[in-house]
């Protein structure tokens, strides 16, 4: 064999070998993006489930605190739903991506029954203030007005710890979709040149009102996220979001629409996007391409 022939085997096994290299690394980084996103479904999947269990935790005590066996009995069916969906949404993989969006569904409406009744019983406590102020004439009255009062300042007390609780923003009706550059909707991947999703923010008496930030994450089919670099704080860490909308929230009903421009070339498969404010996941959606 000449030396040109040796030299041009050595070359092809070092062509071969730095071929492999990067198929290896580039192997390393899916799986590592994928593990991520799996963290994240973990994480949320955990966070559900201890909403769950507060809600019905919070059921438990609300029965302890009135006397109208209505009522408790309203609560004790409520508890026993809360549980059962509970015990669902321990049995489901995190990976599952329908079962949890459904589960996630429930616990919005779950969220807005326990509101529900958070504010009638807070309203049942005080028409019972107001009754007992109403007896203070006599001093043996008063005494036993103001033994109630005390009470009922402990119970608001944790009253307030609940409707904390109750006021997490919910994003409900939430849709995605890519379009070309003519502004229709889009089914291959190659004619999206823009994302857009839009929700509503639903109305929640409950809450604060004011400047919220609302934190769109878009995944694609590999797991990396669509970022331009800004990150916001979810369960004591950073993580990078796609889209970043502050809105005046006045507690009703506010819809949003928000736009990704497409500036690099994107694979076909399933997109995600994952909703947060205030530190909670408030909802998401997954969308498809062909190619």
């Amino acid at each position: 064999m000449n030396k040109k022939s040796i030299y041009g085997v050595l070359a092809a096994i070092v062509l071969l070998t730095a071929i492999i290299g990067f198929l290896v690394y580039r192997m390393y980084e899916q799986r590592k993006e994928s593990n991520q996103m799996l963290e994240l479904a973990e994480m949320d999947k955990l966070e559900m489930e201890n909403e769950y269990e507060e809600f019905a935790r919070q059921y438990s005590e609300m029965k302890t605190q009135i006397n109208n066996d209505s009522l408790v009995a309203q609560l004790e069916q409520e508890q026993q739903r809360t549980e059962e969906l509970l015990a669902e949404l321990k049995r489901v993989k995190s990976n599952d991506a329908a079962e949890i969006m459904r589960l996630k569904k429930e616990l919005a409406t779950l969220r807005q029954v326990l509101r529900s009744y958070v504010l009638q019983i807070d309203s049942l406590n005080r028409m019972n203030a107001e009754l007992t102020q109403e007896n203070t004439n006599l001093k043996t009255q008063n005494r036993q007005a103001q033994a109630h009062i005390n009470s009922l300042s402990s119970e608001n007390e944790t009253l307030s710890s609940k409707v904390e609780i109750a006021s997490q923003l919910d994003a409900t009706g939430i849709r995605a979709e890519g379009r070309n550059k003519r502004g229709k909707a889009a089914k291959k991947i190659k004619d999206v040149k823009k994302f857009v999703i839009s929700f509503t923010v639903a109305r929640n008496v409950t809450t604060s009102t004011g400047i919220r930030s609302i934190y769109l994450r878009i995944a694609t089919p590999t797991g990396d996220v669509l970022s331009k670099g800004g990150t916001f704080q979810y369960e004591n860490r950073n993580l990078e979001y796609s889209i970043r909308k502050d809105i005046e929230y006045t507690g009703e009903e506010q819809s949003i629409q928000v736009y990704w421009d497409v500036a690099e070339a994107l694979s076909a498969g399933t997109y995600r996007v994952d909703i947060f404010a205030d530190g909670h996941n408030i909802g998401s959606t997954s969308f498809a391409f062909e190619k």
